[in-house]
């Protein structure tokens, strides 16, 4: 097998990020909404799952054809060649979901797919009986969307944004994946200083040290296709060796983690000595009127508590007023903020030089971009 199509899929706003990764990793990158496609060779699903920093998994695509009836979607997927992905005694566990389809039911879809592939994998492997499925998992999924049937397998498990880093976590943690794409859609340098006025759990800081240091956000974690014998123990291998040649550990640091609350600054401490990055980031137990900034240049992120989640609106409009006081003071620094505060920008004193439409779980959000004088490029 030359070349399989990948498909990493991506939060609602996010599809940009993740395609740019995607294309630093030297694959060419298609962009349809919540996912980009791309064809790949194997060593790709290694590389891609130990790498991608924004996508929530990585699909490998089996085929996809319109299916109007339930005939249709048996013999399409039938004609499959579920034999070159799947052995003989793999596990194949087949979710679905539909979208403005003929075919609505999801369980039927499910069941006639599981019982398609079977007899495709009978038929190949000169089996009478049922599959055993007592080897590899490969989760199959059957997504209909006006009728057109995509049929892929997860090379992932658990999601991406389980780094494997998380020994505890806030009452409303920020995801994995999402902290990576806010410090990727700024242009912050690992020279210059980050602080996050409301780490939580450490979320921000984490992210932006492992992007500092140019390590894998996947290192320490495993993967569903580690188990397949169609993705070779070398790809493996040489996908690792990748990630202790390109890590940069002697890179210098200056990011700070800060919150009101000084269990959330103990857990993220935590979560950043199993991340291995306990010496790379400076925690503090303060309020955000309390931050002084010292460097000429550097970048506030932060996700602060809003009214929708945590406190009230006028705890969001007090934070947000504070920052905005004292940041008024420091026009070199760059200041990025999610939050659905609404009124974010009016006790904030300034309209946003630029924002982005975000989703934070099922909350919609806004990322208020403020650029710093010095760093008109952004």
């Amino acid at each position: 097998m030359q070349n399989v199509t990948l498909i990493a899929t991506a939060a609602m706003g996010l599809e940009s990020v993740v395609a740019r990764e995607v294309k630093q990793l030297g694959y060419e990158a298609k962009t349809e909404n919540g996912k980009v496609l791309f064809t790949a060779p194997l060593s790709a699903i290694p590389r891609c799952n130990l790498w991608l920093r924004t996508a929530d998994r990585v699909k490998l695509l089996v085929g996809n054809f319109e299916a109007r009836t339930f005939d249709e979607l048996f013999e399409k997927t039938k004609a499959l060649p579920w034999e070159d992905f799947i052995e003989e005694d793999g596990k194949f566990p087949v979710t679905g979901k539909s979208v403005k389809s003929q075919l609505h039911s999801v369980p039927d879809c499910q069941a006639i797919v599981k019982k398609s592939i079977a007899e495709r994998l009978k038929l190949k492997y000169g089996m009478a009986s049922n599959m055993p499925e007592t080897g590899a998992m490969y989760k199959i999924e059957v997504a209909l969307l006006k009728d057109m049937a995509t049929l892929t397998i997860d090379t992932t498990g658990a999601g991406l944004h389980k780094r494997g880093y998380r020994v505890g976590q806030g009452e409303a943690p920020l995801k994995e994946t999402l902290a990576a794409a806010l410090v990727l859609l700024t242009n912050w340098k690992p020279e210059y200083p980050l602080i996050d006025p409301f780490c939580g759990s450490g979320t921000i800081p984490i992210e932006a040290a492992l992007i500092g240091q140019n390590i894998a956000p996947g290192f320490n974690r495993g993967f569903v296709s580690e188990e397949w014998p169609l993705v070779k123990s070398s790809y493996w291998d040489e996908a690792f060796q990748e990630i202790e040649d390109k890590a940069n550990y002697e890179q210098k640091l200056q990011i700070t983690g800060s919150d009101i609350d000084h269990k959330a600054v103990q857990t993220a401490e935590a979560n950043a000595v199993e991340a291995g990055l306990s010496d790379l980031i400076s925690w503090k137990q303060m309020q955000v009127s309390d931050l002084f900034i010292r460097r000429e240049n550097g970048y506030i992120i932060g996700n602060p508590p809003y009214g929708e989640r945590l406190g009230d609106k006028e705890t969001a409009a007090q934070i947000s007023r504070q920052l905005g006081s004292i940041m008024k003071n420091h026009p070199s620094w760059s200041v990025y903020v999610l939050t659905a505060f609404e009124e974010f920008e009016k006790h904030y004193g300034q309209k946003a030089t630029k924002k982005r439409k975000l989703f934070n779980g099922f909350i919609r959000t806004d990322f208020h971009q403020y650029f710093g004088r010095k760093n008109k490029g952004e």
